[in-house]
């Protein structure tokens, strides 16, 4: 099966909507209203470093609503964006990265308690991030695309919400083939990546008061 990702779908199946692209030949053509659903679970590189003695809150990453979406965002010119055709995450971005954010700073045992900015939870600092980029990038038609992840970050001292650190985890991964399951594998590569980032960059700062 060696035809490219970006083709057009066939009369007989269902379209999927105005610009959005076909998938290439392996993968199954599943009608308007059932995506295939792909898993991003990125692998966070380890956090090296002291344990803080501080508690965190993460809130509800902020992103524009073409990317605050479970569709696969990509985009082809400067100025135009478009999604993968039956094929999503299984929930909207902001709500997986939060969680993906939360289990990073659980599993680096750094931290002495880390959960959302609404649960309730007295927390010494909170993490509020924005993502601005999360999308495949295509330089031509039928290449592999690369992968663009952009999240800016900023902790706010509590109880004040003072801004005391500001944080850029940019990451950029090309996908091995134009194929959805090696751009799947480049966005949990990217994502990993920038998502360590900002582990690595909150866990940096000292105790409230310090």
């Amino acid at each position: 099966m060696t035809e490219p990702l970006l083709h057009s779908i066939s009369r007989r199946h269902a379209i999927i909507g105005a610009g959005a692209i076909a998938l290439g030949g392996c993968a199954v053509v599943r009608g308007p209203n059932i995506p295939q659903l792909y898993v991003l679970r990125p692998q966070v590189p380890a956090s090296m470093g002291p344990r803080v003695s501080w508690r965190l809150g993460v809130a509800m990453p902020d992103a524009v609503a073409s990317l605050d979406t479970a569709r696969i965002a990509l985009t082809r010119t400067t100025t135009t964006m478009d999604y993968f055709a039956n094929a999503a995450w299984p929930d909207r971005i902001t709500l997986i990265l939060q969680r993906q954010l939360i289990a990073a700073f659980d599993s680096s045992g750094r931290i002495l308690s880390v959960d959302r900015d609404t649960s309730g939870l007295e927390a010494d600092y909170v993490l509020q991030t924005e993502v601005r980029d999360f999308q495949a990038h295509y330089e031509t038609p039928n290449g592999a695309p690369q992968i663009v992840v952009n999240i800016q970050a900023k902790v706010a001292r509590m109880p004040q919400r003072e801004i005391a650190a500001n944080l850029n985890a940019t990451q950029q991964m090309m996908a091995a083939a134009n194929d959805i399951d090696s751009i799947v594998v480049a966005f949990n590569q990217a994502a990993g990546a920038a998502i360590g980032q900002i582990v690595a960059g909150t866990l940096a700062m000292s105790a409230p008061g310090a």
